[in-house]
C-alpha cells in the first residue's frame, strides 16, 4: 500500500507545464509540507507553515504561484521576501528551473549588494516574480521603480529570520504596497510571538501547518562535549581528526571569531573558507559555492550568513560556539542529515552554558550526555583533498551561456566526460563549473584553449 510520503505530484491540480518540471527534475514524491501546504495554496487560501530549511518548502510555494501565473501578463505577480541575498539567490534558482517548461516566464531578484542601477536596467521591462530582500524591495518601491499592485502571491519565506534582522517595518510597508486580495503565504522555521502577530496582520483565516519535529524526521546523531574556552581549538582539530568529514560546517556567534577560525584550520592544512557579515558579497558568494561544489571542505559561519544554504548533503555540524537559543540549535543542525542520509552533529559546552543545553534538551525532549572531547586523538595524516575544483568563467547568461555550452566545451574531443563533471551555476556575466580535482588542470587548459560557443572566454581556478 502506498504510504502519505509516496504521494506523486501528478495527483495535485497543476499546470502541465509545471507536472513536466517536477518530472524532468526528477522528484519523485512529495515531501511532507508540500503534501500538506499545496492543495492548501492551489485552493489559493492563505499558509502559515512552520518548516524549516531543507524540508521542500521552496517548492510548495514555487509551485502555487508559477501555476497562477499568467505569462502573457508582464507585470509583477508574485514577490518572495527573504532574509539575505544568498536565500533569494537560491530561492530565484529553484523557481526558474521549476519554471523550465514555462516559456518567456521572467523571474528576478532584488538584494542589497549588487548595483542599483543594474536592477533599475532590468526593472525597465516588469518580471513576472520578484525574488528579494526587504531593505532593497523597499527601496525599488520608494524609486517608484517596482509596482506591486498586481501582486497575486506574496511568499515571507524564514519569516522568523526576516524579524530577528529587523525586517518587520520594512515588511509592513511592503505589504501596504499591494493589493489586499492577495494570497499570502507565511514560512518560518520557529513560531515565536512575532509571528503570529505578523500573520494576524497579514494573513485571512490562514490554513496553520507544522511539519513534523526534527528528531522524528532525520537520522542525526548528536554529540556534545565539554571543552574550556582556551581548548575549543584543539577540541576542533581533534573532533575533525576523528570524524574526518568530508564536509562540514562550524558554526560560531561572533564574525571575528570565524575569521580566526578559519585561519587557524587553514594553517593546519585544512582545506576551509570564512562566510559572515564583515565579508564583501563576491567574497560571501565564492565561499558558499566553493563549499556548494565540494571545492572546500569547511565552511566557518555565522548564523546570519548561513542561513538558506543551497548544500544538498552535509555530513556534520560542529557547533564551535553553542546556539544562542534552541530553536537555532535545531535549525543548524538539521542542516545535516538529509534525505535519509546519516547525520553528525557535534557541539561545545563550556561550564556557564549548561542552561543552554538544557533549554536544547527541553525543545527536543530528549536528555543528552555531556562527553569529555577526544583529547588522545592524535593527527594521523595531513586532511583529505576536497573532490573537485571550481572554474570561474568570465561569461554568462547575459552572453547567452548555458550550462549545456559548457558541458559541451569540456567534453569536446573527448577531453572530459560528463561524470568528471559537477555542479555548473550560471549568473548573469560569470558562471562557474566544479570538476573532478585530477582534472582541474586539463580543464582549465580546455576552457581557456578553446572556445564556448564559438567565442573564447577568460576562464581561471577558484580559490
Amino acid at each position: 500500500m502506498t504510504s502519505p510520503l509516496d504521494t506523486p505530484f501528478n495527483t495535485l491540480p497543476l499546470r502541465p507545464e509545471l507536472l513536466a518540471s517536477v518530472e524532468s527534475l526528477e522528484y519523485s514524491a512529495m515531501s511532507a509540507i508540500q503534501m500538506q501546504a499545496l492543495p492548501a495554496i492551489l485552493d489559493k487560501r492563505d499558509v502559515l507553515a512552520q518548516a524549516r530549511t531543507g524540508s521542500g518548502k521552496t517548492a510548495a510555494f514555487a509551485l502555487g504561484l508559477l501555476d497562477k501565473l499568467e505569462i502573457q501578463t508582464y507585470r509583477t505577480q508574485a514577490l518572495v521576501l527573504c532574509p539575505t541575498r544568498e536565500l533569494a539567490d537560491q530561492v530565484a534558482a529553484d523557481i526558474r528551473r521549476l519554471a523550465s517548461a514555462l516559456p518567456n516566464t521572467r523571474v528576478l531578484t532584488l538584494c542589497g549588494g549588487k548595483p542599483m542601477q543594474a536592477q533599475l536596467n532590468s526593472l525597465r521591462r516588469d518580471a513576472h516574480v520578484i525574488v528579494g530582500t526587504p531593505g532593497r524591495v523597499l527601496k525599488h518601491l520608494e524609486k517608484g521603480s517596482l509596482l506591486l499592485d498586481g501582486v497575486r502571491t506574496l511568499v515571507l519565506d524564514e519569516a522568523d529570520r526576516m524579524l530577528d534582522m529587523g525586517f518587520h517595518d520594512d515588511i509592513i510597508r511592503i505589504l501596504d504596497r499591494t493589493d489586499r486580495r492577495r494570497q499570502t503565504l507565511l514560512f518560518s522555521a520557529t513560531y515565536p510571538d512575532q509571528i503570529r502577530q505578523i500573520s494576524e496582520a497579514v494573513q485571512v483565516d490562514p490554513v496553520e501547518i507544522r511539519v513534523e519535529s526534527l528528531q522524528q524526521e532525520e537520522p542525526i546523531r548528536q554529540v556534545f562535549y565539554a571543552v574550556e574556552e582556551n581548548d575549543k581549538s584543539a577540541a576542533l582539530l581533534a573532533v575533525l581528526q576523528s570524524n574526518q568529514p568530508d564536509s562540514c560546517i562550524v558554526f560560531c556567534n561572533r564574525k571575528q571569531h570565524c575569521q580566526s577560525l578559519t585561519q587557524a584550520l587553514l594553517d593546519q592544512g585544512y582545506w576551509a573558507k570564512a562566510l559572515h557579515g564583515d565579508l564583501d558579497q563576491q567574497a560571501r558568494d565564492e565561499s558558499i559555492l566553493l563549499f556548494a561544489n565540494g571545492s572546500t571542505s569547511i565552511l566557518v559561519a555565522t548564523d546570519v550568513a548561513a542561513r538558506g544554504l543551497d548544500i544538498d548533503t552535509l555530513a556534520a555540524v560542529i557547533n564551535h560556539d553553542m546556539a544562542l537559543d534552541p530553536d537555532t540549535h535545531v535549525h543548524r543542525i538539521g542542516r545535516t542529515g538529509r534525505a535519509g542520509h546519516g547525520g553528525l552533529a557535534i557541539s561545545f559546552v563550556l561550564p556557564n552554558e549548561q542552561y543552554r543545553l538544557e533549554a536544547i534538551e527541553q525543545r527536543l525532549e530528549r536528555r543528552f550526555p555531556v562527553e569529555q572531547w577526544p583529547r588522545s586523538e592524535a593527527r594521523r595524516s595531513r586532511p583529505a583533498l576536497p573532490a573537485t575544483v571550481t572554474l570561474h568563467i568570465n561569461a554568462g547568461r547575459k552572453d547567452k551561456i548555458r550550462p549545456g555550452d559548457i558541458v559541451g566545451a569540456l567534453t569536446a574531443g573527448e577531453s572530459l566526460n560528463k561524470e568528471q563533471i559537477g555542479k555548473i551555476t550560471v549568473q548573469d556575466r560569470k558562471a562557474y563549473v566544479a570538476v573532478d580535482r585530477d582534472q582541474g588542470s586539463l580543464a582549465l587548459e580546455v576552457l581557456n584553449g578553446g572556445r564556448i560557443k564559438g567565442r573564447r572566454f577568460k576562464v581561471r581556478l577558484l580559490r
